[in-house]
């Protein structure tokens, strides 16, 4: 499984005569890292999304299944069976249960992963996406064992609310995020999301890297003239 891993997050070509195979393999990769999944909906022609619905506002990066929060799972064979019978299928990753998502701009993820490895800190797997979103792994933080200490937080994430997040979003409980290999509509049919740092690495706690990734998209948003506060929201959870 290495071997095909490796290869892929070099960048291997994905229509070689292993794409299916190597397609399972970093599916497995990431199930293994805990990473539990679903099938969802892929690239289609005419409304860009596989799925019936007309004008489908999130196209190719939604689940299949209403109860893909109960659907979601890490089993192998399962996912070999989805994989199989779902052969374009691109797959999500249910987060909030064994881990959550960071989700900022990509030149300001790329930024703050660079000053992150520069300052020796463990960072964990790291996706980057074509439509222009670099996501962050994390340990989770919202599933605590007592639910008096569930804390709001204007960064969290849920698939309806992101586009009120154009800076940071923290996807947890509720939420989900496009894990790679996957594909996305538009373009030449090339848009993809890919590991930039695979499913191999630890998962690290969120703090540790939310000042840095904060830090970044208040300087993105900056430059690209967006309102700070809107962009970045405050940096730390707060409990209630």
């Amino acid at each position: 499984m290495r071997g095909r891993l490796t290869r892929w997050l070099r960048g291997g070509d994905p229509a070689g005569p292993t794409a299916e195979d190597d397609r399972v393999t970093l599916l497995l990769a990431a199930a293994e890292a805990g990473l539990p999944l679903a099938p969802a909906a892929h690239p289609a022609a005419g409304y860009g999304c596989s799925c019936d619905r007309v004008g489908c506002p999130t196209p190719a990066r939604h689940p299949v299944s209403f109860a893909w929060q109960t659907q979601s799972t890490t089993d192998r064979a399962q996912i070999e069976r989805w994989a199989r019978h779902q052969p374009g299928a691109n797959f999500i990753t249910a987060t909030g249960m064994t881990h959550d998502v960071l989700d900022v701009p990509l030149e300001a993820g790329r930024e703050a992963l660079e000053r992150l490895l520069a300052a020796g800190v463990e960072v964990g797997p790291v996706a980057e996406s074509d439509d222009g979103r670099m996501l962050f792994f994390t340990l989770t933080r919202g599933t605590p064992e007592d639910e008096d200490e569930w804390w709001p937080c204007e960064l969290d994430c849920h698939p309806e609310t992101m586009d009120e997040h154009p800076g940071l979003r923290w996807h947890c409980r509720g939420s989900y995020v496009l894990v790679p290999p996957a594909r996305l509509p538009g373009g030449d049919g090339d848009r993809q999301v890919r590991w930039v740092r695979g499913p191999e690495h630890p998962f690290p706690e969120p703090l540790t890297l939310l000042e840095s990734l904060t830090d970044a998209c208040a300087r993105h948003a900056a430059e690209q003239g967006h309102d700070q506060d809107h962009a970045t929201g405050p940096a730390w959870p707060s409990r209630r």
